[in-house]
């Protein structure tokens, strides 16, 4: 073989070793994408943990302090929140001298499965007031627990409205 055809050959690749390569490319890539997505929704749902029991030892901070005759609560009430934001906005200590706030969480956390990234993060939870039924969680007086609105499975085969 001359030089010249030599250094002509090794210029470049064949078309079946760019075939190839583009094969190999493709089925990482089929791999990847999946595995990816995984773990995005895994991420989403360690964020759902984490709102979901911020807002639970909240709500259960809330009904301590009301148990203990710092909230104000009248003939008939549960003695939970009556909404999500009073969490945030806090509630008048009954046992202060001036009155001062108590408040229970420093922001109210979003649930990362509510698509709509308009509303007000109380807006993104369905919430059960004390009296509704576990099986048949339902709106009422006060908030009694949250779960998220979403209707898709998690990874765990589990529908995150019953987290």
């Amino acid at each position: 073989m001359s030089p010249r055809r030599a250094t002509r050959r090794s210029r470049g690749f064949t078309l079946v070793e760019l075939l190839v390569t583009l094969g190999i490319m493709g089925v990482l890539v089929l791999v990847a994408v999946p595995m990816a997505q995984v773990a995005v929704q895994r991420d989403k749902e360690r964020q759902l943990r984490q709102a979901l029991s911020q807002i639970r030892d909240a709500l259960d901070a809330y009904k301590r302090a009301s148990d203990q005759g710092r909230i104000l609560v009248t003939i008939g009430e549960s003695g939970y929140p009556k909404t999500l934001d009073e969490l945030v906005e806090g509630v008048p200590d009954q046992r202060s001298p001036s009155k001062q706030n108590m408040y229970f969480l420093r922001s109210l956390p979003r649930d990362p499965m509510n698509p709509d990234a308009t509303a007000k993060p109380s807006e993104t939870w369905g919430v059960r007031s004390y009296l509704s039924p576990p099986d048949d969680p339902s709106e009422g007086a006060d908030v009694f627990d949250v779960y998220s609105t979403s209707e898709k499975v998690g990874l765990d085969g589990v529908p995150y409205r019953e987290w």
